[in-house]
This record gives structure tokens, sequence and C-alpha cells, in this order.
């Protein structure tokens, strides 16, 4: 078994560990992160309607354009998914962390959302 699929398959253990708990509704939709090696990916979803409320990326041209760091450019995408939230209502969420330790770029995105105004 090769390094990357013994990664891959305790991420998805854990993820799994997770979903179990964590479920997002309508009052409180669940905000889930994803990270690649390069990019970062965080949506707003309720669970019980299957559909993705809000979403945002470290693709997108305001966040893309600037030189920062990974940890940087993570907090900017919390900062933007907050305020997305916000907008369309939003204000008490339940954070999934999909897998990942809750270090480095999650924990940057986390603390960045609860800054710019969402309660987890």
């Amino acid at each position: 078994m090769s390094i990357k699929s013994r990664k891959e398959s305790r991420r998805n253990k854990i993820k799994m560990s997770i979903r179990k708990k964590v479920f997002g509704s309508a009052e409180r939709p669940r905000l889930t992160v994803f990270r690649s090696n390069s990019e970062i990916y965080a949506q707003i979803i309720n669970d019980v309607e299957g559909r993705t409320i809000v979403a945002t990326s470290s693709m997108n041209k305001e966040i893309a354009g600037q030189k920062v760091t990974k940890i940087q450019q993570a907090a900017l995408v919390g900062k933007q998914i907050a305020a997305l939230a916000v907008e369309a209502g939003l204000s008490t969420v339940v954070f999934d962390r999909n897998g990942y330790l809750y270090h480095g770029r999650v924990k940057s995105l986390a603390e960045a959302a609860r800054e710019g105004g969402l309660i987890f």
C-alpha cells in the first residue's frame, strides 16, 4: 500500500466519523473545507435539501491576484465566506474540517470566518 493511499484512507475514516456527528440544517448549515496542495475551498451546505448555499475558494479573482502565503490565503477565503454567509442571512454554522487536522490553513480559515461574523 502506497503512502498516498494510506494517508487518503486515514483521512476518509476521520471524515466519515466527523460526518456521522456533523449535519447541516436550514437554521444551522454546515461550513465545509477542502484543501488541495495549492488551493483551499469553502462552502456552506444545507444537508436537508442537499444544496450549497454559498461557496468560495482561493481561485477567486480578488484572492488569486494577491501575493500571499497559503495560510494568509486561507484567512482571506474565511473572511470572504463569512461575508457571503452574512449577506445570505446566515449567522450560525456547523464547522466540518473534512478529515483535516484543525491546524495551519484549516485553522486560519476557521478563525477568519469567526472574525467575519460567523458563529460556530
